[in-house]
């Protein structure tokens, strides 16, 4: 048994403080760079490999639109 009273956790040993609001901000941008990679990857694979131009093409522009709108409306704060 130790002699002195126990002390409660108080967070990490380095001190590290990171805000909520700084926190969402990073996972945003960490969430939009992967989008955008992925974004380019199945512009690349539907472009490359397929038969069929004229799906293609619309089938990317709708993507954009859809996926870039949900980007919109997600980072306007709009409730």
């Amino acid at each position: 048994m130790p002699d002195q009273p126990l002390t409660p956790f108080t967070g990490l040993p380095l001190e590290l403080a990171i805000s909520g609001s700084a926190f969402m901000g990073w996972a945003i941008l960490i969430a939009l760079i992967f989008w955008t990679i992925y974004t380019l990857v199945a512009i690349y694979h539907w472009i490359r490999f397929s038969h069929a131009a004229a799906v293609a093409y619309p089938a990317i522009v709708l993507h954009l639109m859809v996926s870039g709108g949900i980007a919109l409306f997600a980072l306007s704060s709009f409730i």
